[in-house]
């Protein structure tokens, strides 16, 4: 039987496994299942095949048959960057579950091979080495704490695990669809490449894990009325690193060339939507808004107080983010208006 990581962290939670039926989200279902973890399973249908019906209710099947909550989340999504909107919607389903029914974990099915995939597509697009590890067994995201118990083990271990305890499971036609460049990857690359090297792409993966934990320093997040913000880490890449996450879980993916000014200047329109301020001991986030009706005595406090000109917009209708923005650069007391 395969190996689960972090067993001894799922026996303590409740957990939500995200399912879709496929080959890795059925291994995964049944592994928990021997360990006796405690879980539910959420379930998206997309509508994007002729099987995604089927799949639906059979999802709710299996979770009948074991005694399991079963979620399901039906959606169309039309025009261009399916994956990126579909990734979107499954994570804000997912999200609104784990507040409303309280779950410790969510739990995904991502396996070797597509630890690999994504480090491959990364490295040729110039990331560093967090956006290389962009698949890591425990992570989080808005909030939602995230774990990746198959993240050891490649496809084709994990195909002779359903085959030899016959476990029924559906085949997405899209993997082998050359549209996407995640299938280009994997057919050229990533599945010779494991056929030969697994064990030392495994232990590669151990090593770079831990050395990214040393390399990147945390930072406490906080927020409050749409202003994100956090004390300055010791170094830019860490900075960086945490931007790129808030930025991630409001639903912005950060360009290499945003990254790249965010190093040069003091403050930066992203997507033209957020604005990232960098200053002596905060950095803080908030979205753009252009207001030309802004009151004379707030753009006074604001010039005073040396408040970015690109976040005054927001800041002049969002008076508690402006009241922590006072208290953070230390002002006396909070701009009082109408």
């Amino acid at each position: 039987m395969l190996s689960l990581l972090h067993l001894d962290l799922l026996q303590k939670g409740k957990a939500l496994l995200a399912f879709s039926g496929g080959v890795d989200s059925t291994a995964l279902f049944h592994l928990l299942r021997s360990h006796n973890i405690t879980f539910d399973i959420a379930h998206v249908n997309y509508h994007t095949r002729p099987s995604s019906d089927q799949e639906a209710q059979s999802a709710e099947e299996l979770a009948l048959a074991h005694h399991l909550r079963c979620y399901v989340h039906s959606c169309h999504l039309e025009g261009k960057n399916f994956e990126h909107r579909a990734r979107e919607e499954r994570y804000t389903f997912l999200k609104y579950l784990v507040e409303k029914y309280n779950y410790t974990y969510v739990l995904t099915a991502h396996q070797l091979n597509d630890r690999l995939e994504w480090l491959m597509m990364q490295f040729c697009r110039g990331s560093g080495l967090p956006e290389l590890l962009g698949i890591r067994s425990i992570d989080s995201r808005d909030g939602m704490r995230l774990v990746r118990p198959l993240l050891e083990h490649d496809r084709e271990s994990i195909e002779e695990y359903l085959s030899q305890h016959d476990h029924a499971h559906f085949i997405d036609e899209s993997n082998s669809d050359d549209r996407y460049t995640r299938n280009i990857f994997r057919r050229r690359f990533s599945t010779p490449l494991m056929q030969e090297y697994r064990e030392a792409i495994k232990r590669s993966f151990r090593y770079l894990e831990e050395d990214n934990a040393a390399l990147i320093e945390g930072v406490s997040i906080e927020h409050i009325d749409g202003l994100y913000y956090f004390t300055n880490p010791k170094n830019s890449h860490s900075l960086i690193v945490a931007v790129d996450g808030i930025l991630k879980s409001l639903g912005h993916v950060m360009r290499g060339n945003e990254k790249e000014l965010l190093k040069q200047e003091k403050s930066l329109i992203v997507g033209r939507t957020y604005v990232v301020t960098v200053e002596e001991n905060y950095t803080y986030i908030t979205p753009y808004i252009v207001d030309e009706s802004m009151k004379k005595e707030f753009k006074e406090v604001c010039r005073i107080q040396k408040i970015e000109p690109k976040m005054r917009g927001y800041l002049a209708v969002h008076p508690k983010a402006f009241e922590v923005m006072l208290r953070l650069k230390d002002a006396q007391a909070p701009l009082q208006y109408d």
